[in-house]
């Protein structure tokens, strides 16, 4: 395991994993194969864009960690 976190958004999650773990190039190549850790719902783009970004920041990132144990 990478211990690398992949912090995004998007409305398809099933397709957005097969993306990356298959087809992916840049970043998401290089530390295959991901898995999802957290997921979070939310009712408009803008609500999930506004947490992506807050998920980026050093704060956020320590939220996911604690929420998933650490990883």
């Amino acid at each position: 395991m990478n211990n690398k976190l992949y912090i995004g958004q998007t409305s398809d999650i099933d397709k957005r994993i097969l993306e990356h773990n298959e087809f992916g190039n840049g970043y998401t190549s290089k530390f295959r194969p991901w898995k999802f850790v957290y997921l979070e719902n939310f009712s408009s783009r803008k609500e999930a864009m506004a947490r992506e970004e807050y998920f980026k920041t050093g704060v956020g990132r320590e939220f996911v960690k604690n929420k998933i144990g650490g990883a």
